[in-house]
């Protein structure tokens, strides 16, 4: 992430936390970058030098005005008028960087060999809480390569109980006492 998406998010979301839509553009903010990652088309007309402002910025305003928060459209009418909408993956990352921080969420990765059971996930997601003390967002991610328990990806760490973790430390120490 650049310092710009950094300081462009991180303003986007004072106002809206100051304003009392820190939720709600939260939401359309996450919902934007999903529209426009599934238009690469958009994207690049969007950061399309070329073509003038005005016409960039009306595109804008017929695809999402009154569809999204007033606020929101004119942060992304000022990416695109300053030739960096592309950054706005990068805003929308900041913007929910701090959301989360500022309501004590935290993003936890399970990665497992096969897709977690609703009751296991459901099971993994209580006992994360408890231990993290925190709302977690727990999402799964299936890596075959894994063979079997899990690996928890946390922000800044990982928590390794996987059979090749195990594995793998088993082997160094065979080839630790075998030398």
């Amino acid at each position: 992430m650049t310092k710009a998406e950094q300081i462009y998010g991180g303003s986007l979301y004072e106002l809206a936390r100051e304003e009392g839509l820190a939720d709600e553009i939260f939401r359309e903010l996450s919902s934007v970058v999903e529209i426009l990652d599934e238009a690469p088309d958009y994207w690049r007309f969007l950061g399309t030098l070329s073509i003038p402002k005005q016409e960039r910025c009306a595109a804008l305003e017929e695809a999402f005005g009154g569809r999204v928060q007033p606020y929101l459209l004119n942060f992304m009418k000022l990416l695109c008028e300053n030739g960096s909408i592309a950054q706005l993956r990068g805003c929308a990352k900041e913007f929910k960087r701090r959301y989360h921080d500022d309501h004590d969420i935290v993003e936890v990765c399970a990665v497992t060999a096969v897709t977690l059971s609703a009751a296991l996930r459901e099971r993994l997601h209580t006992k994360l809480q408890a231990v993290l003390g925190k709302t977690v967002e727990l999402t799964n991610r299936i890596d075959p390569a894994c063979m079997g328990g899990v690996l928890l990806e946390l922000p800044g760490r990982q928590l390794d109980g996987t059979v090749k973790h195990r594995l793998d430390a088993l082997r160094g120490e065979l080839k630790a006492a075998t030398l």
